[in-house]
């Protein structure tokens, strides 16, 4: 049995999980396991602690507190002596543990904390903290100067045995523990050579939630009260005061002085919330609130040219629900549509804002709903766009573009896929098989619209025992899609448009290409897909008797118009929009066998969603492709210039 057991709790670490690993895997002290306690985490932190910790354990989000993670842990653990760092910290050298278990060869030493200093993420205000708090002396305290920090620290087994940390407890269950064992007269040694780096890389929220925590477990321990509050005033304002000299000394001051208020008043706000709070606790949603750090980044449009990267609060699942952490999310004209407020749904008031834009998403299936038995954690999924409320006659009948309450997934009435995490009923999930990567999948939703567009198309002209000729115009993604399809499908087909580069992804493939509309009479089927109303006329105008147009561009721009040519000459027009499931499963299928590798030369971490906008507005690629920290797999061989 090793000598240390180091106990890891972690939610949502995946960030900082490697660098733990790393630095605890050059520690010069060996005699230790590593256990890891995981609380849920929707991200790939569990995958990560399986590689590298000897143990890793899962409790429930409702079972969650400080302390109770920690005894499950220990239970768990078999070391003489348990060492607790954070998940999102990791040892400055790597004579960390060492220097943290020494001081227990003194059998008056009940607990070890150590040093802690910020890193490049932490906030002006943390570091001066963190210099403030952690000195550079040794020191062993006594009662009645109870602290302690299991951010970095360490206990000797034998005397949790008699006295868990208190479950019960929103936070300090550290100084709980401390405080009982010295006044039984143990002493806390403060080791400094003992450091880490702590990064607290926490939203405005999330810190005031941290410090009422705490300020709530400092009243139930009774070491304050309300009677605290006009110090704790007084202290922030000496303290900011002290931030500011510190920023000047430093040359750190401009620039960083609203960052310096706003700590110091959130903090102020927690620390006042936590002293008085008396409620939260005894209930479960806001007790889950103030415990977990769940918040989640989402590209936010408030309104017509106004959006933003925001921190979103990750909703409540229903019992017939899934959270899907997405991984890559594909540029959709629609997208930028919704941002500059042009997209029909918004002027007509169907659409409101705010909303999360993105319906061309893949990711995976993080967490699921009471109700859901048909699909695992973690099983890769892409998820459908148009959302009808499965009951109606459109619905039931395969056309829930007819649905008087359905929603569009980043358009009308539900968040879509520019953000780490969204929410869908399960009945629009679809799982991703092996055999097709989930940067790849994200192509599913438009590849689901052209093939429901081509249904319709053979709908209308019916089987043809020879290869049609097929006209494509414009050689987007979407007509890029459907001629590539409709090539797979045995048809002689040309593309047009006026872009010889987009043209020239099609070399080699057997489809034509051309840059000048002429000689349309010679084809039997049109595809237009630009949505130009000038190309719509020239097709109508200039194409041969019997010929068959779908239309797949959108919008196009109100024009007089007569249907003299269309009935006089037996042309038939078919429209199409959106998909079905049946459409979804088709295009799964039918993935792996398109050539679809120039849709993936251009992509953006998704903070850059404004640079991805104007990429894809310019027309640079095929395709602009934006991924989340969740998919750091995209960064391989795929020869884009936008990614790492």
């Amino acid at each position: 049995m090793p000598e240390t057991s180091v106990i890891i709790r972690s939610f949502n670490e995946s960030k900082h999980l490697p660098k733990l690993f790393a630095a605890l895997n050059r520690q010069t002290y060996r005699d230790f396991e590593t256990v890891v306690v995981d609380s849920g985490s929707l991200d790939n932190t569990r995958e990560i602690a399986a590689a590298e910790a000897d143990h890793v354990f899962q409790i429930g989000q409702d079972d969650f507190t400080f302390g109770y993670s920690l005894n499950y842990g220990i239970t768990r653990a078999t070391g003489r002596y348990i060492a607790m760092i954070s998940a999102h910290a990791a040892p400055v050298n790597e004579n960390w543990l060492q220097w943290l278990v020494e001081p227990f060869r003194d059998e008056r030493v009940a607990m070890v904390y150590g040093r802690q200093v910020g890193d490049s993420a932490s906030k002006l205000s943390e570091v001066v903290d963190f210099l403030r708090t952690f000195g550079l002396e040794r020191r062993a305290l006594r009662a009645p100067h109870f602290f302690a920090n299991n951010a970095n620290s360490a206990i000797r087994r034998d005397l949790w045995n008699t006295h868990h940390f208190d479950e019960a407890l929103s936070g300090l269950e550290d100084i709980e523990w401390a405080k009982h064992f010295m006044e039984s007269g143990y002493e806390v040694v403060y080791q400094p050579d003992a450091c880490i780096y702590h990064s607290h890389a926490e939203s405005w929220p999330q810190l005031r939630r941290r410090f009422h925590r705490e300020a709530l477990a400092a009243r139930l321990i009774g070491l304050r009260d309300r009677f605290n509050l006009p110090g704790d005033v007084w202290r922030e304002i000496r303290s900011l005061a002290g931030d500011v000299r510190w920023a000047a000394r430093e040359r750190r001051l401009v620039g960083r002085l609203s960052e310096i208020l706003r700590f110091r008043y959130e903090k102020l706000c927690g620390i006042v919330a936590g002293t008085l709070d008396e409620t939260t606790l005894q209930n479960p949603s806001k007790r889950h609130h103030l415990m977990f750090n769940d918040d989640y980044k989402a590209v936010v449009i408030s309104g017509p040219g106004r959006a933003e990267l925001q921190d979103v609060e990750l909703p409540n699942l229903r019992p017939s629900e899934v959270l899907v952490r997405v991984e890559y999310e594909g540029v959709c004209a629609t997208d930028i549509e919704v941002f500059r407020g042009t997209l029909g749904y918004y002027k007509s008031g169907l659409a409101k804002y705010p909303i999360v834009p993105g319906h061309e998403f893949s990711g995976r299936v993080v967490a699921i709903g009471a109700r859901v038995d048909a699909i695992e954690l973690g099983t890769p999924v892409v998820v459908e766009c148009i959302q009808g409320c499965g009951r109606c006659p459109a619905c039931q009948s395969g056309f829930e573009i007819g649905c008087t309450e359905r929603s569009e997934v980043g358009v009308i009435g539900r968040d879509g896929g520019y953000a780490e995490f969204m929410v869908t009923s399960h009945r629009f999930v679809h799982k991703v098989p092996q055999n097709v990567p989930l940067w790849k999948a994200c192509l599913c939703e438009p590849l689901a619209v052209v093939l429901k567009a081509l249904r319709r198309l053979e709908q209308s002209i019916g089987d043809s025992p020879a290869p049609l000729r097929v006209a494509v115009i414009g050689a987007g993604s979407i007509g890029h899609l459907a001629a590539r399809v409709l090539a797979h499908r045995g048809q002689h087909v040309t593309v047009f448009d006026r872009d010889p580069a987009r043209l020239g992804y099609f070399e080699g493939s057997g489809i034509g290409t051309q840059t000048e509309m002429s000689a349309l009479d010679r084809f039997q089927v049109f595809v237009e897909a630009t949505g130009d109303p000038d190309a719509l006329s020239a097709l109508v105008q200039d194409s041969a008797a019997g010929a068959t147009l779908l239309l797949l561009g959108l919008p196009y721009a109100r024009r007089e118009f007569s249907f003299e040519t269309i009935v006089g000459y037996d042309k038939t027009v078919v429209g199409s929009v959106g998909s079905s499931r049946s459409d979804f499963d088709e295009a799964i299928k039918l993935l792996p066998a398109l050539d679809l590798e120039w849709f993936f030369k251009t992509s953006y971490p998704l903070k850059d969603f404004a640079v991805a906008w104007d990429a894809a507005s310019a027309r640079k690629s095929l395709k602009t492709i934006l991924w989340t920290q969740a998919a750091p797999d995209f960064r391989e061989p795929r020869d884009s210039d936008h990614t790492g």
